[in-house]
């Protein structure tokens, strides 16, 4: 064991070292330190729009993509409504939707808006109900909580194109009990509902006579109660962070804890090699630059290029350590893929003592198999194993749905296979009135809520136009079809953007020539990127239209 830590710190430090020297030969041949922005068109072939007849605002949902849009366009002198059909702010962190072990993949500087730290006190990862206590004080510090309906649910909306209007239908909980029913007209719609709002709950064959018997089928989402797993057989399907974090949770309190896996999949240890937090590899500038994206340009032409040998050796040292840290092959739980294959879907952090629990025998670990029938009290496997089951517990992924909105206007915002076609992953091409904030997945999501509200706050005031509808739609063209391939389908109906959080927020501050400097970016380059670098940004806008 000493010999493999002693080893992992000789790789962590050769790791660095490439590090450093990667960064000093991109200073000599190519003297600056930006990405190289997509540019989908020249300035001469984009459509200026008038829209100053805008005024009222209405956002639905008050995850990080609805509360940093309020605060925004609030700040910006505009009226906002905001609708949110849960008793508390906080979207995914809302209580009625954590489940037990929830922690924040990012750590608490990586995680907090521009303008408004976290709390110094709050550990490294917060906790779930820690960052929708820090969700709610955000509301109260930019006073807009009479901004805020909660208990109110977007039943259905209406655009009318002869008035250019929205015609919200609402339907608010009241205390008592009883429903009231509101119709309100709005100048623009904001769509803040999040991807992770729809739980998706496989449908089992035989799964009516298991709940008959006693059993319960549920999303980690609905699973909030660690004691109702409490001498229960209890089945987890999935290998992502959820269901690891739940399966870790209950172990102790089970009769037995089994986590059913169809794939396995690369984790991430919080702190590579027990010495270097994962944020100095993973939440950086350097870190996306390792990852083919979109358009080479920059330093990404480079890695990709003639620098590949140097970007696969440093994946590979990666690669091992994280191999020997956690004893992947000696659990028999390797991915047999490159580590290179996270960017086709997310990072996964290591739950603590996952591992360790299941070296110990208290998770027991199903892998390459699946349920393929449920029965009283058991569940029947691919693999043909029949183990025992009172609660299955299902992280097995969202629905990418709007219910609130028509199909005449669904059929204009996604595809045939139900991709949404959105340009920056905020606006689509042919319905007017109409923006989506928070469908871009990602490391940094509240950052890049936050600067996507910043983006289109911009442009509704004139501040920079778009590319032509032509150049738009083959802008989209061409990124869902490298979200396609890249990530075998699995790019969440094209609101997946990971691992390029930092690619987004500089094409967005590209369009509104608000991009942080060279010196800020070097930093990025070198360690995590600090939300706080862009707390200039709502500051300028306000300045740039007279606003203070």
């Amino acid at each position: 064991m000493q010999n493999m830590h002693a080893h992992c710190k000789i790789c962590i430090s050769a790791l660095r070292l490439k590090l450093l020297n990667v960064l000093g030969s991109y200073c000599v041949f190519f003297g600056k330190f930006t990405y190289g922005l997509i540019n989908v068109s020249n300035q001469s072939d984009r459509e200026v729009t008038t829209l100053g007849d805008i005024s009222k605002l209405c956002i639905i949902g008050a995850g990080f993509a609805g509360l940093t849009a309020t605060r925004v366009f609030k700040a910006l002198n505009y009226e906002v409504t905001l609708y949110e059909k849960d008793s508390e702010v906080g979207g995914v962190w809302a209580a009625s939707r954590r489940y037990p072990g929830l922690t924040t993949q990012n750590t608490r500087s990586t995680y907090e808006l521009s303008d408004f730290p976290m709390p110094s006190d709050y550990p490294e990862w917060p906790s779930g109900a820690q960052v929708q206590a820090y969700m709610h004080s955000y509301v109260i510090n930019y006073n807009f909580s009479d901004q805020v309906h909660l208990n109110t649910e977007v039943t259905n909306t209406i655009y009318r194109p002869e008035s250019q209007t929205w015609e919200v239908s609402t339907a608010t909980k009241m205390a008592d009990g009883s429903i009231k029913n509101d119709i309100q007209d709005f100048d623009y719609l904001i769509v803040g509902n999040g991807i992770f709002s729809i739980p998706s709950v496989p449908h089992y064959l035989g799964q009516e006579a298991f709940a008959s018997a006693g059993g319960r089928l549920c999303h980690t989402s609905e699973f909030n109660n660690r004691e109702d797993a409490k001498g229960k057989h209890v089945l987890v399907i999935g290998y992502g962070k959820s269901s690891c974090d739940v399966a870790n949770a209950i172990a102790p309190l089970t009769a037995s804890t089994r986590v059913i896996a169809r794939n396995l999949i690369w984790k991430i240890p919080k702190m590579i090699a027990n010495k270097l937090n994962y944020k100095h590899l993973f939440l950086s500038r350097m870190s996306e630059a390792l990852f083919r994206y979109i358009r080479l340009r920059g330093m990404d032409k480079f890695f990709h290029t003639i620098g590949n040998p140097i970007r696969k050796s440093m994946l590979n040292t990666v690669e091992y350590i994280i191999e020997k840290q956690l004893g992947l092959r000696r659990l028999g739980l390797h991915p047999n893929k490159p580590l290179e294959t996270i960017a086709r879907s997310t990072v996964s952090l290591v739950s603590d003592g996952f591992y360790e629990a299941i070296d110990r025998g208290d998770i027991l670990m199903h892998k390459h198999t699946e349920i393929v029938e449920l029965m009283a009290g058991k569940a029947r496997l691919s693999s043909g194993e029949v183990v025992p089951a009172d609660i299955i517990v299902c992280g097995t992924g969202w629905h990418q749905r709007c219910t609130f909105l028509d199909q005449d206007v669904l059929s204009k915002v996604t595809d045939e296979e139900g991709n949404f076609r959105l340009y920056r992953s905020i606006l689509p091409v042919d319905m007017p009135r109409l923006a989506f904030n928070g469908y871009n997945s990602s490391f940094f999501s509240q950052l890049n809520c936050e600067v996507g509200a910043l983006w289109l706050a911009d442009y509704l005031n004139g501040g920079f136009s778009l590319p032509s509808h032509e150049q738009q739609n083959l802008d989209i063209d061409a990124r869902l079809a490298w979200m396609e391939a890249r990530t075998d389908g699995k790019h969440s109906k094209g609101t997946n953007i990971i691992p390029f959080s930092i690619h987004n927020i500089d094409e967005l501050l590209e369009d509104m020539d608000m991009n942080v400097g060279r010196f800020t970016q070097f930093f990025q380059w070198t360690g995590a990127v600090q939300p706080k670098s862009y707390g200039y940004l709502l500051p300028e806008l306000q300045k740039k239209y007279l606003i203070t």
